[in-house]
């Protein structure tokens, strides 16, 4: 008996209709040369726009959230509000973007299928990374060597 979580869909015994992990029939067919480089450069081309997509999860839209909050906190004079407004507009626009570069990552191995790779598995996982440790060790240097943690004798603003 399978009791790989991996094999039998998580933690149920028998496997969950649709949950099957895909099977490719065969190595996919090389096309022409000039049909390989388009798919090539749509390949890279998705490959840039996922990349572009998490990185704006770590910085202009949470950004951009912020700023609506205090745009709801200045129309209404409501503190509440604007934390409400706030963490609607995060949690739609995170979960949009995510929802938005899966479908990229699924494109992504089509058209590189389609070049004629191998491929497999998507590279969402792989950018989501990276872009985070990426974001992550900028933010670290901004905020200890530009922004700095500022003195411990006098604090606030000192001359």
């Amino acid at each position: 008996m399978r009791t790989d979580p991996s094999e039998t869909g998580g933690l149920f015994v028998g496997r969950r209709p649709g949950t099957a992990p895909t099977r490719f029939r065969a190595l996919p067919e090389r096309g022409s040369s000039s049909r390989q480089r388009i798919d090539n450069t749509l390949a890279k081309l998705l490959f840039a726009g996922m990349v572009v997509g998490s990185l704006l999860c770590w910085g202009p839209i949470p950004v951009a959230c912020l700023w609506l909050s205090a745009q709801a906190n200045y129309l209404t004079g409501s503190v509440s509000f604007g934390v409400l407004i706030a963490l609607v507009a995060l949690f739609a626009l995170l979960f949009g973007m995510l929802m938005l570069l899966r479908r990229l990552d699924n494109a992504w191995i089509l058209v590189r299928r389609a070049a004629g790779y191998d491929q497999r598995t998507g590279a969402l996982g792989r950018i989501f990374g990276v872009t985070a440790a990426v974001c992550a060790a900028a933010f670290s240097f901004w905020f200890v060597v530009i922004h700095g943690p500022g003195s411990s004798v006098t604090p606030g603003n000192s001359p």
